[in-house]
């Protein structure tokens, strides 16, 4: 059942505010401050940058999972933060978990297993066949198979096909996976058939809008994933009213910000993750000062092993990749420590930037909405789950209209 906030507006008025909403503080978070030591905004803001650089470090473990009690603390600063909490209210489609019994669910992590019975319980019923779009090894459509006739799963990689029939077969499923690239031009989709896509990314949930609502899929029900992923560089609605943002032209790389929340990173890669920030600002500290008028480009992913070594070594990798040779000797000391007090900085920068990722993602998932909209679909949108299940628990699920399909 569909439940609102009781502030919730019109769809097209909500992706408006949100739009007006974020161009107005665009400053405070298009630009990923990683590179830039003080961001623009920080001294036209000294309030605001003073509030974040008190916080201590508990602080900022408790705000890092906390938005709403962070947009408390710091709003003082800056009222209109507080616009946050009411545009990043949502709908919820909540129903009974249909999570597959553990015996049954083969290969299929717990977290997952339990996110496809979310997303399969806020479905139901499900009179229609379906087809999975980038179905894997078929968790989702396995979960889905025994409250439907028959599942077909598309997927490009034969293994994860393969495996997943074998699944299917031995649990008697009624699943078929079929080896399909889904951006083929050539792909047909049984027009009377009920899509769906759990975390598809980028791309690929993008086209699968596109395709099944030109040809009138009678229900797409999606939840979207790792919206920066394109082949594209900028950002373009799919819709038509919100063509008229006025934060156009965007990068894809800058929507990664929608999704870089997670509640699912085990303690040793956070830990991990957390010390390559620390040494890559302590190698872009040491670069400034060894080339103070070079342009600052990203490293690349560094190689896992390099987590296992020390500083100095990460630096000897990094200055092979840009092709720089350390003519003089170098207290790696000293560039280390000045990468720690800079992660230090960079952390309280970042959590103002993670106050705009879910009315981000929202206004990107609104975007899809108005779309279906527009091509004759009655649109539900809402929270499958709670977030601590999955940071992504958007779902969008539209029906034909009964006029479309006269």
């Amino acid at each position: 059942m569909q439940t609102f906030p009781h502030s919730f507006k019109g769809l097209f008025e909500h992706w408006q505010t949100l739009d007006t909403w974020l161009v107005a503080h665009r400053e405070l978070w298009h630009q990923a401050p990683f590179y830039q030591p003080q961001p623009d905004w920080a001294l036209k803001h000294l309030e605001l940058s003073s509030a974040l650089q008190e916080l201590t470090d508990q602080q900022c473990t408790f705000f890092e999972t906390h938005p709403i009690e962070l947009t408390q603390h710091i709003q003082h600063a800056l009222p209109s933060l507080g616009e946050a909490i009411r545009l990043s209210q949502t709908p919820v489609l909540e129903g009974p978990s249909m999570a597959l019994p553990e015996v049954k669910a083969s290969g299929m992590p717990g977290r997952k297993r339990l996110q496809a019975g979310a997303f399969t319980g806020a479905l139901l019923p499900l009179p229609h066949s379906i087809v999975d779009w980038c179905c894997g090894c078929g968790h989702l459509a396995r979960t889905l198979a025994p409250h439907v006739c028959h599942v077909v799963g598309l997927e490009w990689n034969p293994t994860l096909v393969e495996k997943g029939n074998k699944t299917a077969k031995k649990y008697r499923d009624a699943v078929e996976l079929r080896h399909q690239d889904v951006m083929s031009p050539s792909l047909h989709l049984p027009i009377d058939a009920h899509v769906v896509a759990l975390h598809a990314c980028g791309d690929l949930h993008r086209h699968l809008l596109s395709h099944a609502a030109n040809i009138k899929s009678k229900r797409i029900s999606l939840s979207p994933c790792c919206y920066h992923l394109s082949q594209h560089k900028q950002w373009q609605p799919l819709s038509q009213r919100a063509r008229t943002s006025s934060l156009i032209p965007v990068e894809f790389s800058t929507l990664r910000l929608a999704v870089q929340e997670t509640v699912t990173a085990p303690q040793r890669v956070t830990l991990q993750r957390l010390q390559m920030t620390d040494w890559r600002l302590g190698f872009d500290e040491l670069r400034r000062h060894l080339w103070p008028l070079e342009p600052i480009s990203p490293l690349p992913s560094a190689p896992n092993h390099l987590v296992q070594g020390d500083f100095e070594g990460f630096c000897r990798w990094a200055l092979d990749t840009i092709q720089r040779p350390l003519t003089n000797p170098c207290h790696w000391k000293t560039w280390e420590e000045r990468g720690k007090a800079r992660a230090k900085t960079l952390r309280r920068y970042e959590l103002l930037r993670h106050l705009f990722r879910r009315p981000l993602e929202i206004w990107l998932v609104l975007d899809y909405v108005l779309l279906l909209e527009e091509q004759g679909y009655e649109v539900q949108w809402g929270t499958f789950c709670e977030r601590q299940l999955t940071p992504r628990n958007l779902l969008i699920d539209a029906r034909l209209g009964k006029s479309e399909t006269e």
